[in-house]
Parts: C-alpha cells; structure tokens; sequence
C-alpha cells in the first residue's frame, strides 16, 4: 500500500512539472560548433530527462553483460543446491519407505550436486544401515567424526552398531564421547547409565544417575530404585573383598531408599549374623513383609533365628505371618517351620488353606511332604498328580530375554540386563523346564509323625 501511494506520489509530481513548464514556456537558444538550436525550455527539459533515462538504460545493459558469467554461475550453482536438496528429501522418504537402494541412488546424487559431505554421509550412513551394510555404514559414520558439525552423529550412529554388535567396551567408549559432547542429551544419559552398569561401574553409573535426575531425563521415583540397585550392587561387591561393614551401610541405604524391595530386606538379612546387626535386619524384613510377602523373606527370617529351637521358630513364623494377614506366603512360612518341628496337623492346615487360595505346583510338592511324614503314600502321590496340572509359581525372571535366574541379582546373568531380573510367573517354555527341577517346598525334609 506505501509503495503505491509513494508512486502515485512521484507521478503526480511530474505531471504537476510537466503543466507548470507548458504554463510558463519560454525559447531557448544553444550555439555550439557553428550549429544554432531554438528550442523549448519545455523541450529541453524532456529532452535531457530522455537522454538520462537511455544513458541509465545502457549502463545497466553494460553491466549485466559485464556480470553475465556470475550471473549464469550463480544460477547453476542455486540450481544445482535445488536439485541437490531435492535429491536429499526424496533420500529420506526412501528411507522412510525402507528403499534402502533408492536411498543410496539419491544420496550419491546429492552429493554429486551439493558437494557437502556431512549432509550427504548421514543419508548413505542410514541407508548403508537399512540395507543391512554395517561396514559401509561404518566406514561413513566414521567419516563424520572429522566434521565438527556431524561429529555427533557419527558418534551416535558408531555407539549403536557397537551396541548391536555386543562390543560393550567400544560403545562404553563412544558413549562416554557422545557425553562429553552432548551432556544433557536424554538418549546419551540414559545409554551412558545403562552402559556403566553392565560393565559394573557401580560409582561410575551412580554419577551418571544424579546427572540424568537434575536434567529430568529420569523421574524421582525410577530414580531411587535404580540408585537402590546400584547400592545393592556395591554391597554384594564389599562383600566379596571381605568388607562386611561397608556392605551392610550400602544394603541400608538401599533399603532405606526403597522399603518395599525384597532383595535390600534379604540382602541385610544375609549379612546381619557377620556383624552382629540381627535386630535391625529382623526390622528390616518385617518392614518389608508387610507390603510384600515374599518367599525369600520367610527364608531370610527363619534364618535369622536359627539359635532357637524348632517349636520357637514356629511361634516366630506365625508372628510374621500375622504381619500380612491371610497371605500365602505367611501360610507356606508357617508349615514349613511345622513340618520341620514335628507339627505335621499345623503344616496341614496352613497348607490346605494356601492351596485354596493359590492351587500351584509348589504348593502341592508341599502337601506330598506332609504326607510323607503322615506316611500317607496314596495321598502324596494324589498331590504330587495334582501338582503336575496346577498353575506354575513365580519365580525370578529376567524380563528382558525371558531366562530364569535361581534368585534376584543386579544384572542378568544371560544377557546383562540392569536391573531386568523381575518376581512373575515364566514364560511358558521356562516353566515347563521348572517342573521337572526341584521346587523349594519339596526340599522339606519329611519327619516321623509324632
């Protein structure tokens, strides 16, 4: 709108100069080399507004002739970047689409046009990815480390074929890279974290932890578990070195953290007798029985009172039983320590009751215990048919590959997974192997019925 006003501006100016010399025209007269002109002032004015206008017109013809070839170069090189951009995008879609042929044809043309390699390397990178060619891959992820701008990503792209490929000690590398490069990216804090555990780098992955938590990456309640597990993990290492105090403060610290955890409850349980912390470890378990009635704390806890005598153990079974009432695993504790002290009735009942409330396999192996000690043969056998029939039970599983593990630990031991070793029911195949392994409750020992 201003520029149209401002040319109707202009022109109205000059109509207003071109009437104002028609109203007050007057003769001019120019001597020059023998030759007289008699014109206008009127004509004179036009005539040297003409002449302006065509000097102005050659100029610019002069000039762009004398420019053409930058003219033409610049033209082709915008051209050439079109096309080049072009071929990038349809590089892309190709990928997208899972063309992994297509996207090598438009990335070797896009870097033919643009000559830009890190636009172009990244492209035949995921190509070469797609298409399954990890040394192709590589050999261009590689390239891209020299250029400060795709350096990044070549390491991005390095750490997740070395991750692939199972070489942890050269993506702990690369990762440690990518973090020095980009600390707060969430993707490198997390794999960094994940790396440093498997390796066992306890402290190392702690530190990476408390980063992740201050950048949001991980939330305050994942957060504490993780660091749980950690210091779990740092308390089988002291012990292993001998170190009993030191174990027994990181298994607190990651009780305290997390009260619910079973493995933190055990694992103080396991190493309250060496010095001498029974009392805080008994706390502990019950503590931690209460929200989660576990199998592995009933053991814990009839271990922490080995120096009583049976008939004792039984009453200190029911008294944690008590603390999550009308729970399995408080009826299982219950028998157990009966059948060890000779209370075969007690044993039973509490086991009748459990199977009522979970008929699985374990359950009735345990039920044939008992009436092996009632010498009942025919009702044992009846309960050990009935057991091959019934639900499986839980176990620890990794829940990442599926494989069972004989009790919890931090990292898995078929895969190394942190952290993934889960108490669930098995997959269908691992459950069909633990039927013919031996089951917790049929190691009781059967003894004459008093």
């Amino acid at each position: 709108m201003k520029q149209a006003l401002w040319y109707l501006i202009k022109v109205a100016v000059l109509v207003a100069v071109a009437l104002w010399l028609i109203d007050h025209d007057g003769a001019v007269v120019i001597t020059w080399q023998g030759y007289i002109v008699n014109t206008s002032v009127a004509v004179l004015v036009f005539g040297i507004v003409a002449a302006a206008l065509i000097l102005a017109l050659a100029v610019r013809l002069w000039r762009g002739l004398v420019h053409l070839p930058r003219t033409v170069g610049e033209w082709r090189r915008s051209s050439r970047r079109e096309r080049g951009y072009q071929a990038l995008t349809q590089g892309m879609v190709a990928l997208a689409a899972g063309d992994p042929s297509a996207a090598r044809k438009h990335a070797r043309e896009a870097d033919q046009l643009l000559r830009d390699p890190p636009l172009s390397l990244l492209l035949s990178a995921q190509a070469a990815q797609l298409a399954g060619d990890d040394p192709a891959a590589q050999s261009y992820f590689t390239r891209m480390l020299a250029e400060p701008e795709t350096e990044f990503l070549g390491v991005r792209g390095l750490l997740s074929q070395a991750v692939k490929a199972g070489r942890r000690v050269e993506a702990l590398e690369l990762a440690r890279r990518a973090h020095g490069l980009r600390p707060q990216a969430p993707w490198v804090l997390t794999t960094l974290f994940e790396l440093e555990a498997r390796a066992g780098h306890w402290q190392a992955a702690e530190t990476v932890l408390h980063q992740a938590l201050r950048a949001g990456v991980v939330a305050a309640a994942e957060g504490r578990q993780r660091r749980a597990v950690l210091l779990l993990a740092q308390s089988w290492e002291a012990e292993s070195q001998g170190r009993w105090d030191e174990a027994w403060t990181h298994a607190a610290a990651a009780h305290d953290l997390a009260p619910g955890s079973v493995p933190a409850a055990a694992r103080l349980a396991a190493i309250a007798p060496r010095i001498d912390k029974v009392r805080a470890a008994v706390k502990a378990v019950e503590r931690t029985w209460r929200t989660d009635p576990h199998p592995a704390l009933a053991e814990a806890y009839q271990a922490l009172g080995g120096g009583i005598d049976a008939p004792a153990q039984v009453k200190r079974m029911q008294r944690l039983a008590a603390l999550a009432a009308d729970s399995v695993e408080g009826l299982v504790a219950v028998a157990r320590a009966a059948l060890t002290a000779g209370q075969v009735a007690l044993a039973e009942d509490s086991l009748k009751r459990a199977v009522n409330m979970a008929p699985t396999r374990r359950l009735y192996h345990a039920l044939a215990a008992v009436m092996d000690a009632r010498h009942d043969a025919v009702a044992a056998a009846d309960y050990r048919t009935q057991a091959a029939g019934a639900a499986p039970d839980p176990v620890w599983v990794c829940g990442s590959c599926g494989t069972v593990a004989p009790d919890w630990r931090p990292l898995c031991g078929h895969c190394g997974g942190f952290d993934t070793v889960e108490w669930r029911l098995p997959d269908a195949q691992a459950g069909a192997s633990l039927i013919a392994s031996p089951v917790p409750m049929a190691e009781l020992q059967p003894v004459s019925a008093a």
